[in-house]
């Protein structure tokens, strides 16, 4: 999402900011328990309320390393949990510092694996970045392993970039290459064009007939129940944005690609605030939740924005 807001670059990192996002650079499965868990009984041992969040095979390594002590860790699976890298901030990360007001957080969050396609890595990497800017100034300490040995030195090199700092078994040292709001920028692109798809323009006229539309091609798909109530939520979301914020109408495409649906809604508006849909809101406070709501409920949501003209691309993995 573009930044347009020049107060917002001195926010990426606070002189002596309370907050650390150092990235674990490992080779090693034996270096990933060492450090993963010297991170959390070192926490646990300062009174820190301490969450993990990284794959199920990764997440067995640390749990066998801890044994008893794991009682005491919040332990999550990222591949589920973090299904949508837009999702982790509000639900994940945010999720549990904000449960410990006032109180210093260790997380281990690992977001980034090889299987991930093309469009979660770019996610992944502008949510890599966002962290410093959604934490800047919080008594924190998130830790973001990454596996030297399978990810791709462009992987490895936009580590350096969203965090200030890197580690690995040698030592610590400043990232000379840190500016997360070139990753954000740099993955808010253009995206391709489908080879098919079913759409609609819609206004305040007809927003029911854009949620309609998602609906049938989902259910063709063998979306039911709960998970086609989730996609209309997530159009009529997308579609309000359009009406309050992107000139009053839009454009509503829907196709399947891979396995997963896919449901885009275009306008006229520009998204200034490189956090939005990323900050949790208090359930008792009435308004449309927008972008918040369809990272929740979707399985993958990109992002392509500039003044006059924003894209959502809402993705949810195949019933069948």
């Amino acid at each position: 999402m573009a930044l347009k807001t020049p107060t917002l670059g001195s926010l990426w990192l606070m002189p002596a900011d309370p907050f650390h996002h150092p990235a674990l650079l490992y080779r090693s499965d034996g270096e990933y328990v060492a450090a993963t868990t010297a991170f959390v009984t070192d926490g646990l041992a300062a009174g820190d309320p301490v969450a993990v969040a990284v794959p199920s095979a990764r997440l067995a390594l640390i749990e066998g390393s801890l044994g008893a002590a794991a009682r005491d860790v919040l332990m999550l699976d990222m591949t589920e949990a973090g299904r949508n890298p837009g999702r982790i901030i509000p639900a994940v990360l945010r999720g549990f510092a904000d449960r410990h007001p006032g109180r210093h957080v260790r997380i281990i969050g690992e977001p980034i694996w090889p299987e991930r396609t093309r469009d979660e890595y770019a996610a992944c990497a502008q949510h890599e970045a966002l962290i410093n800017l959604s934490f800047a100034g919080r008594p924190a300490t998130i830790m973001c392993p990454y596996d030297v040995r399978t990810l791709s030195d462009e992987v490895i090199g936009e580590a350096a970039r969203t965090h200030p700092v890197l580690r690995d078994a040698s030592g610590t040292w400043t990232s000379a290459d840190y500016a997360p709001e070139q990753v954000v920028e740099g993955h808010n692109r253009p995206f391709d064009e489908p080879e098919s798809c079913v759409s609609l323009h819609f206004d305040s006229s007809n927003l029911s007939s854009a949620r309609a539309l998602a609906a049938r091609e989902a259910a063709a798909l063998g979306f039911t129940g709960d998970r086609l109530d989730d996609i209309r939520l997530t159009v009529a979301e997308l579609g309000a944005n359009s009406l309050d914020h992107g000139g009053g109408a839009g454009l509503l495409r829907v196709w399947q690609a891979d396995g997963r649906l896919v449901c885009e809604v275009s306008d006229r508006g520009h998204i200034t605030d490189p956090l939005v849909g990323r900050r949790p809101v208090d359930p008792r406070q009435s308004g449309s939740r927008g972008l918040l709501i369809v990272n929740l409920l979707s399985d993958l949501v990109r992002v392509h924005t500039r003044p006059g003209a924003t894209t959502v691309r809402a993705y949810f993995d195949s019933a069948s």
